[in-house]
């Protein structure tokens, strides 16, 4: 008897393409590459004891028994006001009540996404901007338009004329060490992104993963901080970069407004995150020094930083150009004219180092020349390393 063809795919899937980052960690994950292509927190300054004793901690007696039952879709109580605590020392109160806890920062996307976007809904984001933000938007069915920035962040004026142009339902920032570029919005900018969009109406995400890994310079408040568009902003927070990605924790602080509605769509997505990693992390963060912690990967990570930025002249081709980040894990380069870093990348995975190509960060017309490189996975030597395997491959390519 003749088989049915295969029912077809949901529509919604059919304009999100996969993401490159994602399948070079399964090309690079062989011994001996130097992959400078996913965001990646160095793994020898996991902070191993101190994780495992929170384990311990959260599985002991009857709190044990506790932290493997279900659980509230708010998250743990203790959680969130630990995480308030320390978002109010970085300059933005918070209460724990503001806070939803979620299966990474990543799920905070999605349901915020879940709860203000509708197909053909329109949302604006800095060009160029994260990857999996615009796989979500896309999913959703979102037109997603571009606004223009430049070594200052996203560009005022240009987020002027899309508000008015395209009345966009969201802004999706990246606002402190932007991924993929490593920019950080300057304290002025800030000021008149939060003018323009509590005059426009427009809900804001402020994605923050990298806000704490900060190097060098004067740290800024969030953007959820000003108080013109304190009632529009949801702030992201992870703790993938500041402890360990595996325990997929992150949160969102969201205004009132949007709280049950959120709550609703966590309820939708997996009823609650992991209750024993929020135990964990609760009781992590209940006895540990996170402040200390977070010295020391920002003492380490400001090293590897220097090491890549001072290869930079002489792994890219002459006419080149890069950032030079305070923080964060990404400095983002420009070759010459004509250059197709995509084309390049099969001769540097063989000669054992990644990248990721930045067309695929691109909103507006891709640009082919650009690259991003992450400098937080290896120690300055493996980065001299690694640029000089990647200098044989770029530099013959500026002709």
């Amino acid at each position: 008897m003749p088989r049915s063809p295969v029912p077809p795919l949901a529509r919604r899937l059919a304009g999100v393409a996969s993401s490159p980052v994602r399948e070079l960690l399964a090309l690079t994950a062989r011994p001996g590459v130097i992959s400078f292509a996913g965001g990646l927190p160095a793994p020898e300054l996991f902070d191993v004891e101190g994780l495992r004793a929170a384990y311990d901690s959260a599985l002991s007696g009857t709190v044990g028994r506790r932290s493997l039952q279900y659980a509230p879709t708010e998250g743990d109580p203790l959680l969130r006001e630990l995480v308030a605590a320390r978002l109010g020392r970085r300059g933005l109160p918070t209460d724990a009540a503001d806070l939803l806890v979620t299966t990474g920062s990543q799920q905070a996307l999605t349901l915020v996404t879940a709860a203000l976007l509708d197909p053909g809904a329109v949302v604006a984001v800095e060009d160029p901007t994260y990857l999996a933000a615009l796989q979500c938007f896309r999913m959703a069915g979102a037109r997603v338009v571009p606004v223009a920035g430049d070594d200052g962040g996203i560009d005022p004026d240009a987020l002027a004329e899309v508000l008015r142009r395209d009345r966009p339902a969201l802004l999706y920032l990246v606002p402190t060490f932007a991924n993929p570029t490593g920019r950080t919005l300057t304290a002025q900018r800030r000021a008149a992104v939060a003018e323009l969009v509590a005059r426009a109406g427009t809900w804001v995400v402020e994605d923050d993963p990298y806000g704490e890994l900060r190097y060098r310079g004067r740290a800024l408040a969030p953007l959820a901080a000003e108080p013109a568009s304190a009632d529009r902003v949801l702030h992201l927070g992870s703790f993938s970069k500041t402890g360990a990605p595996g325990m997929r924790l992150g949160w969102v602080r969201a205004p009132a407004a949007l709280r049950a509605a959120l709550v609703v769509a966590k309820q939708v997505a997996d009823l609650h995150t992991s209750t024993v990693d929020q135990a964990a992390a609760a009781a992590y963060l209940a006895v540990a020094d996170l402040d200390a912690h977070v010295a020391r990967l920002c003492a380490a990570y400001s090293a590897r930083r220097d090491a890549m930025v001072a290869a930079l002249p002489g792994t890219l081709p002459a006419g080149s150009t890069w950032t030079e980040p305070d923080g964060g894990m990404f400095t983002w380069a420009r070759l010459p004219e004509g250059v197709d870093t995509a084309a390049l990348l099969p001769a540097a995975l063989e000669r054992d180092v990644a990248f990721v190509p930045g067309a695929a960060f691109s909103v507006g017309e891709p640009d082919h020349a650009t690259l991003r490189l992450a400098f937080t996975t290896h120690t300055p030597a493996g980065i001299t390393e690694g640029m000089a395997r990647l200098a044989e491959v770029l530099r013959p390519a500026g002709g």
